[in-house]
């Protein structure tokens, strides 16, 4: 088989995984758990002090929804590198919100899409051939 196939598979397979991840991580807050449910769990002193609950909310929304719409991108192949920034600059706010509300937190469900979303920044965008960003140009 064909080296460079093989690499264009690798990265076929790497997108689809990180935006099925994403997707349904942002479909179960958006849809299922509910923006005033994950505050609450989350909420501590010092983020009571420092945020508002309206802006938590909203920021746990706002976060769902680039997980949602940014994993859906990913998965067809659509502006691949905007849909890869929004989703690391979601992944830096959920590292500095969890940061503050409990310094050691564990990172089971955060590290592999944060690993999966720098290897995807790494890989060539040439090696992307099955998407629609390929199709488009």
């Amino acid at each position: 088989m064909n080296h460079y196939l093989n690499l264009q598979f690798a990265d076929l397979v790497l997108r689809t995984v990180t935006g099925i991840l994403f997707i349904f991580q942002g479909y179960e807050r958006a849809f299922k758990t509910g923006a005033a449910e994950i505050v609450s769990a989350f909420q501590t002193d010092l983020t009571r002090k420092i945020f508002p609950k309206s802006f938590l909310k909203f920021s746990v929304r706002l976060s769902a929804y680039i997980e949602l719409v940014g994993g859906l991108m990913l998965l067809v192949g659509f502006q691949r590198d905007l849909a890869l920034y929004m989703l690391s600059a979601e992944m830096v706010f959920v590292t500095i919100a969890f940061s503050l509300i409990r310094p050691m937190w564990d990172m089971q469900y955060f590290f592999p899409r944060f690993v999966f979303l720098i290897v995807l920044l790494l890989l060539p965008p040439e090696w992307d051939r099955f998407s629609i960003d390929s199709l488009l140009r």
